[in-house]
């Protein structure tokens, strides 16, 4: 008799044990494994990409969600790195950028019950979530800072390819230089490819020597290029030139020495709130989300104010609220 309550008291322990495991897990969120295939720029592109895989960073230590990223070569990985994702059963599957909206349409059709989610581009599915954003709005705030702190009368653009993303920082850019500086002029140039930071430098290089004395580039780890000229310029003590940051504030990485200030899109937040959607069993497929200066999906950061001037940035916010407001309509192609 003895024996058999000892053993039935072990058994006890043992499925207590269980059990007490078993509520150690975050309403069930260790069980979701969410996966991130980046565009060709690479998760270390201080900019989206490396945004996006950060947002799923800090989504690990709050839930315990499993994560894991692919990092795209070439455009020919994009279907076998999500592919990669779906077979292996991630419960949602994100592509970074708008070169993956093909490859993307494509894995969700020939996987209809798989969850996918794709930044800066829309992709037409049911089990495709789609965010992007107004990135001419933000651009155009920056556009007023360039405009208004120029001393050569000179900024310049650089975008990484030709995508209606990328002409959206373009068009906004400029329409915020001229309406506060109609005497500037902004020369728009693109280097064809968002991984490649030499480029970046060569091109800064002749548009510094040209007289631009501001450059935005929106071209991922190419713009990382545009930065090492201008701190290499600066550093040599000639005449003051700046970069403006994109997708995050990249006085952090760079400095506020360099960075007069960043056209921030938060992708971050966008990745983060979607996920946890799939956490939450709340994902719903077939929307299209557009974050904007009204959602605080575009803007500038508080480390602005190391470098623009209050009266410039009273300025900003006038246009900001105008815009919101829709007084101001900014262009957008």
């Amino acid at each position: 008799m003895k024996k058999v309550f000892k053993l039935s008291l072990v058994m006890l322990m043992a499925t207590s044990v269980i059990l007490a495991g078993c509520g150690n897990k975050k309403d069930g969120a260790s069980d979701v494994k969410i996966g991130l295939v980046t565009d060709v720029g690479g998760v270390n592109d201080k900019s989206f990409n490396q945004s996006a895989w950060e947002a799923l960073e800090a989504l690990n230590k709050e839930s315990g969600v499993e994560i894991k990223y692919l990092q795209s070569k070439a455009n020919a990985d994009y279907v076998p790195n999500l592919n990669q994702f779906v077979k292996g059963g991630y419960d949602l599957t994100w592509g970074i950028g708008f070169d993956l909206g093909d490859a993307l349409l494509e894995v969700a059709k020939a996987n209809p019950d798989a969850k996918l989610a794709i930044i800066d581009s829309v992709v037409e599915a049911p089990n495709v979530e789609s965010v992007t954003f107004s990135e001419n709005e933000g651009s155009f705030l920056v556009g007023v800072v360039a405009g208004l702190t120029t001393k050569t009368n000179k900024v310049a653009f650089i975008g990484g390819a030709k995508s209606p993303v990328i002409t959206r920082f373009e068009v906004g850019f400029k329409a915020g230089v001229e309406a506060v500086n109609p005497e500037a002029t902004v020369t728009n140039t693109y280097a064809g490819a968002y991984d490649k930071p030499d480029i970046g430098k060569s091109l800064a290089a002749t548009l510094y020597d040209a007289g631009n004395d501001i450059i935005f580039p929106a071209a991922g780890a190419t713009g990382n290029g545009v930065f090492n000229e201008a701190k290499s310029r600066n550093d040599a003590g000639g005449d003051k030139v700046w970069v403006i940051g994109v997708d995050k504030d990249q006085s952090i990485e760079f400095g506020d020495d360099v960075t007069l200030t960043s056209m921030i899109k938060r992708v971050d937040e966008a990745v983060k709130k979607v996920s946890q959607q799939v956490v939450d069993g709340t994902f719903k497929g077939g929307t299209t989300t557009v974050l904007g200066l009204k959602d605080n999906g575009v803007g500038l950061p508080e480390t602005s104010k190391a470098n623009v001037s209050e009266e410039i940035l009273a300025k900003v916010e006038d246009f900001k609220k105008q815009i919101i407001d829709g007084k101001i309509t900014v262009p957008s192609e």
